[in-house]
């Protein structure tokens, strides 16, 4: 087993759905979810590969200005609701507070968290952290990089990424459980 962090390698948006979808299955009420990383990253691809992996039917986007949208998942999912914030337009932790994201997860709900790194504080000890990296940005592996800078270019436009996979609380004992979730491959891709 390596341990946290779990890092894997996408080199398309399909496969960082994949991945999310691989993650959502280990997710269970009342889990929370903190995407990192800057603009053009790939949170958005990322919510909705785990949202697909729920069964949330209809368009998946991020909820920017609208801040938290939520969805209803298959009956056959493990929750009722996926929750999908967007915190990159809050005024701070008490905004964060505000929109209640540690008591809608009390009702059967998961939390999908864009820019969580600035939601952490307010959601308790318990989360898996996805830290989303374009090659060759020179972040510190914080995902606190908030200058609205946009990458572009042949990185961004291939979809390569680095998914750093952290587990707090309840999670970091899970890392071999989701190392075995990332690494299972489909009938199809053995071929």
């Amino acid at each position: 087993m390596s341990g946290w962090p779990l890092v894997v390698f996408s080199d398309s948006p399909a496969a960082t759905k994949d991945v999310a979808g691989r993650l959502a299955a280990l997710c269970g009420s009342g889990d929370v979810v903190l995407l990192m990383g800057d603009l053009g990253a790939g949170k958005t691809a990322f919510a909705q590969g785990f949202a697909a992996a729920l069964g949330v039917e209809g368009p998946v986007t991020s909820p920017t200005f609208a801040l938290v949208r939520q969805y209803r998942c298959a009956t056959s999912a493990p929750v009722t609701t996926l929750i999908h914030a967007d915190v990159y337009r809050t005024g701070g932790l008490g905004e964060v507070v505000e929109l209640a994201l540690a008591e809608l997860v009390e009702e059967r709900a998961i939390a999908l968290v864009e820019w969580g790194e600035l939601a952490a504080p307010a959601l308790g000890d318990d989360a898996l952290e996805v830290l989303l990296e374009l090659p060759g940005a020179g972040r510190d592996g914080t995902g606190s990089d908030r200058t609205g800078s946009d990458r572009t270019g042949s990185d961004s436009e291939l979809g390569e990424r680095t998914i750093r996979i952290t587990g707090r609380g309840r999670w970091s004992v899970r890392a071999e459980e989701v190392e075995r979730a990332l690494t299972l491959r489909s009938p199809e891709a053995a071929q």
